[in-house]
């Protein structure tokens, strides 16, 4: 098949690439703008997939792309979630970008289209944990929490109305070799350098990335067999961000007792609980998480250290 994959030099994006080379049989097309993808995700794999820098924000590139590239699915990795103020980028990629590719892709007569949603969809105060798919979406600065998750849940609405055959993933937290974002390489990032850190007093639900990438394949390779709609992807398992950043110590092995540290509660854009029920997934897709969490911390942890990590980011904003 012929894949376009947006934001395929981020984290998922390159992961996946990574994967779907492996039996070669796939024409691949990255379109990423480098904002928060990094080039050097791709360097496995820059031989054999073609790579264009540019947003998909802007229309006419948009246009371009498909006309000459005619994927036969498009991958939607791609999204805006830097700066937590900067709610003009997060519109223009997020819910401009995606209104861009949806119409390219009813032009081409697309086959299916893959997005990645926030469980953050759900908002700040869930009203079940685990969090089934039948439950309300939330939006706003009372239950939407930040411009990252109501710029996503819009995208994901208009993925919907379009018509288009689509799957859309809602993640739990994933991580892994190459995720620059949420508190795993924060942590990491902040501890190597002796920096001052913040543990938010809240629980998420961690994916590690190659089961993620297991459902996805799953979902290039054999769509037209699986229902297509809304799925998780996620363990069904809480672990405490303070459980996570005691794996983090463990794997370095630095002296707990000298890191600079609080604990304190979570913020207005932040979500104490964020645990996510893969059942609907596990069934259709006769699939089921099988890294430990440990195991996965460690995996990363290695990563980070022969890969230098400059930056990290986050959708929370920073109090």
């Amino acid at each position: 098949m012929r894949i376009l994959i947006t934001g395929g030099a981020g984290f998922i994006g390159s992961s996946l690439i990574d994967r779907l080379l492996e039996p070669n049989y796939h024409d691949i097309l990255v379109v990423d703008n480098f904002t928060t993808g990094k080039r050097n995700n791709l360097k496995n794999a820059e031989n054999q997939i073609q790579i264009i820098e540019g947003s998909i924000g802007c229309t006419a590139f948009c246009s371009s792309v498909f006309q000459y590239f005619k994927p036969d699915i498009v991958v939607h990795a791609a999204a805006s979630y830097k700066d937590p103020n900067n709610w003009h980028e997060d519109s223009i990629t997020n819910v401009v970008g995606t209104i861009n590719i949806l119409n390219e892709c009813k032009k081409h007569d697309i086959r299916q289209i893959i997005y990645f949603q926030t469980s953050l969809c759900y908002g700040l105060k869930p009203l079940e944990q685990p969090i089934t798919l039948n439950h309300p979406l939330f939006s706003g600065k009372s239950q939407g929490g930040s411009s990252y998750a109501i710029s996503k849940t819009s995208a994901e609405q208009y993925i919907e109305l379009s018509g288009i055959p689509f799957f859309s993933f809602r993640l739990a937290n994933a991580f892994g070799p190459r995720n620059l974002s949420g508190p795993l390489p924060t942590f990491y990032h902040r501890i190597k350098n002796n920096l001052p850190i913040v543990i938010n007093n809240t629980k998420r639900d961690f994916i590690y990335i190659d089961d993620l990438i297991d459902v996805v394949e799953y979902a290039i390779d054999w769509g037209r067999d699986f229902e297509k709609g809304y799925y998780h992807i996620s363990t069904g398992i809480d672990f405490s961000i303070e459980q996570l950043f005691n794996e983090i110590v463990k794997n370095l092995d630095v002296d707990y007792n000298h890191l600079d540290f609080i604990i304190k509660e979570p913020g207005e854009d932040d979500v104490a609980t964020l645990l996510v029920d893969p059942s609907k997934t596990e069934k259709t897709f006769n699939w089921k998480a099988k890294t430990k969490f440990e195991e996965g911390v460690k995996t990363a942890i290695d990563w980070y250290k022969k890969n230098e990590i400059t930056e990290t980011f986050t959708h929370l904003k920073i109090k």
